[in-house]
């Protein structure tokens, strides 16, 4: 065996590997720059005068088989314009999975909900039904569903359980453009569907997002003025008739999207294909790939794999600098090495000044976020090893990033 590369020996990996941060991962042609030139020589650029937003959220919807489209700036915003749209009272609870972007928690937090934190399955490290259905009380609103490396949860057991409580779903769909749960669109079977177009995903407009959803108003409110400070232009003049934030899509981003959005298909088919070939190499090496679960088509927004600390000479972080000296794009557990509730705007309440609120609200529900709330995720977030993928990596790339894996973990097997 080849020494490793964190002690001077080859690395597995030529060169650099092609990742999202810049062309050498991402897929640009004319179809965007045609879009943009259109913008650009109108002068047009805000949605409020130009025709690209409106038009993506034609298409994107038209693909969703949705009724309502509303694109937005980011993807955490389309989170808050879901969960403004949902209209928690203060102290509310909105329980979600401790593995997903801060991203998800922080419009929980902004309409003074609380987050509640639900354990995650071993396997495919998406939020566990019973550990949802454990954490119900008479305040949980609704459910946050993240389809976490853009592998679909078990939406059939999390329904059922919203409506035996009566509660609403929304799916965090940031890493699963165009994931299926039995042979459903990932995004419509809850009640609203949230989406990220931000750099790593799986087509980008630099920022911005979507928001899904059928039977606009069955809320007491209208999706889009949730994006818009509350605002009916529709009927013209000036009102605005709740507390909403103002998260527009620009008329660039959509220019990009709608050339993007006609190559999703091709980029997901292209991440399936390559994700699958690294399946077959590491079988044998003493990895478990996290995978999609039966009767569900994931698009490995990540591929990630776990570990076992015991078989190891090492610890897991010293694995993955030896993989990152190797060439591997890549880092351990997600959202980091411990869950989303361990970091100090959940653990220490570092909210609205020095109030702790929505945390410390009279009634409030009060967990101890420095405990391990959900010991599956403590543990996914020590074992697992998450790289970076992208639609432009080839038989060779692939082949090269098996190579890495299974000369590290070789040379750190325990005898």
């Amino acid at each position: 065996m080849k020494e490793l590369a964190i002690n001077n020996g080859p690395r597995a990996i030529e060169g650099t590997l092609p990742s999202f941060r810049d062309a050498s991962g991402r897929t640009f042609g004319e179809e965007e720059t045609r879009h943009l030139r259109e913008v650009m020589e109108t002068g047009r650029l805000s949605f409020l005068t130009g025709p690209k937003t409106s038009e993506f959220e034609r298409r994107w919807a038209e693909m969703y088989g949705v009724e309502t489209a509303v694109a937005v700036a980011n993807g955490t915003a389309a989170l808050h314009v879901a969960v403004t749209y949902l209209n928690p009272d203060p102290a509310d609870e909105i329980i979600l999975s401790p593995i997903t972007d801060v991203g998800t928690v922080i419009p929980i937090l902004y309409q003074l909900a609380i987050p509640v934190f639900a354990d995650v399955d071993p396997k495919t490290q998406n939020i566990d039904p019973a550990s949802i259905e454990r954490n119900i009380t008479p305040r949980t609103k609704a459910i946050i569903v993240t389809h976490v490396y853009g592998h679909p949860a078990d939406m059939d057991a999390i329904m059922a359980i919203a409506r035996k409580h009566g509660l609403s779903v929304i799916e965090d769909c940031a890493q699963a453009h165009l994931a299926y749960y039995k042979g459903r669109l990932c995004g419509t079977i809850g009640d609203v569907g949230c989406f990220s177009f931000q750099q790593s995903k799986h087509m980008t407009t630099g920022d911005g997002g979507m928001v899904i959803t059928n039977g606009d108003g069955r809320f007491g409110r209208n999706l889009r003025h949730c994006s818009d400070k509350g605002w009916p232009r529709e009927r013209g003049g000036r009102d605005h008739l709740f507390l909403a934030t103002n998260y527009h899509m620009t008329e660039l981003q959509a220019a990009v999207g709608l050339g993007q959005l006609g190559k999703l298909k091709r980029f997901v088919d292209a991440r399936i294909t390559s994700a699958d070939r690294l399946t077959e190499l590491l079988a044998g090496v003493p990895v478990t790939p996290v995978l999609p679960a039966e009767g569900t088509v994931g698009v490995y927004f990540f591929y990630s794999f776990r570990v076992d600390p015991a078989t190891l000479t090492v610890s897991v972080p010293e694995m993955m600098k030896a993989l990152t000296a190797e060439g591997i794009d890549g880092f351990i557990g997600y959202p980091g090495p411990i869950p989303l509730y361990r970091y100090p705007l959940i653990r220490e309440h570092r909210t609205f000044g020095n109030s702790g609120w929505p945390f410390t609200l009279d009634g409030a529900r009060r967990d101890d976020f420095a405990s391990a709330l959900c010991p599956e995720a403590e543990r996914a977030c020590r074992e697992t090893v998450c790289m970076w993928w992208t639609d432009r990596f080839e038989d060779r790339h692939v082949e090269q990033i098996a190579a890495a894996i299974e000369k590290v973990m070789t040379a750190y097997a325990r005898a």
